[in-house]
This record gives C-alpha cells, structure tokens and sequence, in this order.
C-alpha cells in the first residue's frame, strides 16, 4: 500500500485505497472531488498522482476532518466544510466545473466511532449524539426525547431494517415517563442496555443495538437523503469520461448507488412497462446510456484481516459517457 495515502498517526485505515484512486484518477491535470475527507486517506493519495496542474476539492460536515485537512499544505487542495450533497452549488461557485472524478467513500471513520463523545458507538459509554457535524443540528438524544413512537419505529425499522422496531421505539417511550433520575435516553449506554430488552434474538455475533444505532445516526445525518442528492449532483458535475467512483458499508447505501448506476447505463422509457425489444424504434429513438459501469470491487482477504471494518465495503465505478 502506497504510504503517501495515509497519515501518520492516526488510527484510521482508509479501505480500498488503492483500488479507488486507480479507478479515480485517469488524468494526472484533472479535477477531482473527494466527497468525504475523513483523515484524508484517499484524499493523500490523489493528489501524489496529480501532476502541477491537477486539482482536488474535498467535503466533510465533521469539524475534525476540517481541522485534519488544515494539515494537508498543497496549493492544489481546498477544503468544503459542508455534506457531499453540496458539491454540485459549490464546484460551481468556486468556478471549478466540470470534473475528472468524483469519490465518495460513504458511512462513518474509525476515529468518529472510537471517540466515546460522538456517541456513534455502543462500545463506548458517551453522550448520545451521532451528529457527523457537531456544529449544528439536533442530536440523537434530543431526537428520542420529543419523536413520537410511531416516528421512532420507522427510522429504526426502515434504516436499520430491524424486526423488533416496534418493540424498540415503545421501550424508548416508555422510558421518557419514567422519574428522575431515568428518564429520556441520554447516553449510548442507556440505548444500548434499553435495545437489548427489547431485542428477544440476534445474528449470532452481532450486539442487539447494532440496527438501532445505524438506523438512528442515518436518520440525524440524513445520509441517504445526502446520498441520493450527492450522486445526482456527481453524475452533473462529470466531465466526459469523468469517473465516479462509490464505496458503501450496507446494503441500504449500495442498493441506492447500485440503481443509480444501472438507471444510467440501461435507461428506460418513461413507460417503464414497455419491453422496448416489441417496440418499433429506430436504434436512435431509443434511451442511450450516459454512464457505462466499470465493475465492482471488494476489499481482498488481506484487507479483511487487517481491518475488520472493511468486511462490508463494496465500490462501484462507473464512466461519464
């Protein structure tokens, strides 16, 4: 792995990284995005491939990627502390479209899971937050304390496709009735222990609040809302022959980018109920694909073995037609 793609220091291990700047960077004086900093991984290595003339513009809400990529001195990179869904009105306004590539590498890093504060993980007893930006927006506390049980059910059913959703959101509830000193859930010890009442049986080898905390930090970023903004976006701002390039950790996430992708290289009719091989059209009256897919890709077992976390990861890439 090449060293320039990751920082010194930091705990984080950016997964496929490698496979995503080849699959990225097809011409060394292009302009890329680097939808999710992170700690930069990705973004480290882009620019080692870039000649004098390359450009790379990179997006996190979380403040502490802003203050990461504070450390990145070179006069090709700039930083947007905004989500991804944003790219398309900044790239704009910054003067710097169209692009070469586009890189999103989605979910949440290791440092933001292993900091108990940012209360992402059920590991570590913190406040309940799971805000990515800390800077604005309510946090998952303050959500379970005022939503409605119905509200609850459906994030946690919908998000974290869990069976016991019901059972989850009137737990929850429930609690809030409960004197001093219970009371709302407020820390990620108190969800962790109420889920798992709650949750009568589990995967073997997965925690009962696994679901719920994913389904719960989903729903307070509106990650896939960002998503489905952020691929449209992408797909607007590639050039001809632009690259885009997606790394997802669910089936939620890969199933809206895998769709995406395939909307594109195998448009329909408005009609989707037409079979357009019954229909007599002439080859230019047809829908033409503006994206072809280049593959997909998945971490080897070396990878797997050294960083467990990359057990999920699948990246798609498609090209701009």
């Amino acid at each position: 792995m090449r060293p320039a793609g990751e920082p010194a220091g930091l705990s984080h291990r950016t997964v496929l990284l490698d496979e995503a700047v080849d699959a990225l960077v097809w011409r060394r004086d292009g302009r890329y995005v680097d939808g999710t900093f992170g700690r930069g991984g990705h973004s480290r290595l882009i620019l080692s491939q870039l000649g004098p003339a390359g450009r790379l513009v990179a997006f996190d809400k979380d403040p502490a990627a802003i203050a990461e990529a504070g450390t990145v001195q070179d006069a090709r990179f700039a930083i947007e502390h905004t989500s991804f869904a944003d790219m398309g009105e900044r790239m704009a306004a910054r003067g710097e479209v169209p692009v070469a590539g586009v890189l999103l590498d989605l979910g949440i890093s290791s440092p933001q899971i292993d900091e108990a504060a940012r209360g992402f993980s059920f590991r570590f007893d913190g406040p309940l937050d799971m805000r990515m930006d800390t800077t604005r927006g309510e946090t998952a506390a303050e959500w379970l304390a005022t939503a409605d049980e119905r509200e609850i059910a459906r994030v946690v059913r919908d998000y974290g496709e869990e069976r016991f959703a019901v059972q989850i959101a009137k737990a929850i509830v429930a609690r809030r009735r409960e004197p001093a000193p219970s009371g709302p859930v407020a820390t990620t010890a108190d969800l962790a222990a109420l889920v798992a009442q709650a949750v009568k049986t589990r995967e073997k080898g997965q925690d009962p609040a696994t679901r719920t905390f994913q389904a719960i930090r989903i729903h307070i970023n509106q990650e896939l809302a960002d998503l489905e903004r952020g691929l449209t976006a992408a797909y607007e701002l590639l050039e001809q022959g632009g690259r885009l390039v997606v790394i997802s950790f669910h089936s939620l996430e890969d199933r809206i980018v895998k769709r995406f992708m395939q909307a594109h290289a195998r448009p329909q009719l408005a009609d989707s109920s037409a079979d357009l091989r019954r229909m007599p059209l002439r080859a230019s009256e047809l829908p033409q694909p503006t994206l072809r897919l280049l593959g997909r890709v998945k971490p080897g077992q070396q990878e797997v073995d050294a960083n467990p976390r990359a057990r999920s990861a699948i990246m798609r890439v498609a090209v701009k037609l």
